[in-house]
């Protein structure tokens, strides 16, 4: 069989029966394809691979790559994920990949804006132009309401009440969620539709993407973190667009909102994903701490 029928129908097992999300069908299909062009490389037919040899990719990747403990996870997934319809196809007598373990990941903390930094960058926007205003009005919303990227990419006008200062969002698994944004936002939103997405759109535009690129089509996940990473740049901060929703729930945490009510803001399925940014909150009274109180031996906290 050849590699693209076999990524074909693998694919088609993860939307069917697996019922991956589509991003998470996209990683997967990546990984196995860079897999089978490494068992071509490597002169080896797929009934041939054993655990070692998935090991031998596995360091490949790492060496090659240098992909981190989060990336060899999700390598270790798809391989597992793969050799089990392998296995099922009968296009493998065994199933390798099922001793593979997955790397312990290191813990860290999500890194945080404070407010004037995040003002700072939002303030370095040119909102006199077509793009910066939409700009703006796109990471005020993805601060303001907490959102992943590519809840700010599947965004629709009529998923926007500006009145109520409320969006209906589709989140991992397309669960929907209302998230709520602040009157700052709205006021960028507005703006935006008012004035610079009709420039964008043009006279033959039927595009019901909220936001939109120069060309008139949905902006893209690239596109988004290429244009924050160039303003976070100008204000010498984190390039990390994700950084905007880690500031989001820890500003909500400090200012005494409880963990339930910033989990389903989130959109988090698991309460222990949102507990994280109790521990930020905690990095940062120790860090003020020590500031203040230098004298003290508190590193033992």
């Amino acid at each position: 069989m050849k590699t693209q029928e076999l990524l074909d129908r693998y694919c088609s097992r993860l939307i069917a029966i697996e019922r991956c999300a589509a991003l998470t069908k996209e990683t997967y299909r990546l990984e196995i394809k860079r897999f089978l062009e490494f068992i071509e490389a490597e002169n080896t037919a797929l009934k041939s691979v054993d655990a070692t040899f998935l090991a031998k990719y596995l360091v490949m990747r790492k060496d090659v790559d240098n992909i981190d403990s989060r990336s060899t996870a999700k390598a270790v997934s798809a391989l597992r994920s793969f050799f089990r319809f392998a296995f099922d196809e009968r296009l493998v007598n065994d199933n390798p990949a099922v001793v593979l373990e997955s790397p312990k990941r290191r813990a860290s903390l999500p890194e945080v804006l404070d407010n004037k930094t995040i003002e700072d960058l939002f303030g370095n926007i040119d909102t006199e132009t077509t793009k910066g205003c939409r700009d703006r009005c796109l990471f005020e919303l993805i601060y303001s309401a907490g959102l992943r990227v590519s809840e700010a990419v599947g965004l629709n006008i009529k998923d926007i009440d500006i009145k109520s200062k409320i969006a209906k969002v589709k989140g991992k698994g397309n669960k929907e969620r209302i998230v709520l944004f602040g009157e700052e936002a709205a006021t960028h939103i507005k703006q935006y539709l008012d004035s610079s997405r009709p420039k964008l759109a043009g006279s033959v535009n039927k595009s019901h993407a909220l936001f939109i690129s120069r060309s008139g089509e949905r902006l893209s996940r690239k596109g988004i973190w290429k244009n924050y990473a160039k303003y976070a740049a100008i204000a010498g901060t984190s390039s990390h667009l994700h950084t905007l929703r880690h500031s989001f729930a820890t500003a909500l945490l400090k200012g005494g909102a409880d963990l339930r009510t910033v989990q389903e803001l989130l959109g988090h399925a698991d309460l222990s994903t949102t507990q994280i940014y109790t521990h930020v909150d905690t990095a940062l009274l120790r860090e003020k701490h020590r500031r203040y109180l230098p004298k003290l031996k508190t590193a033992g906290m």
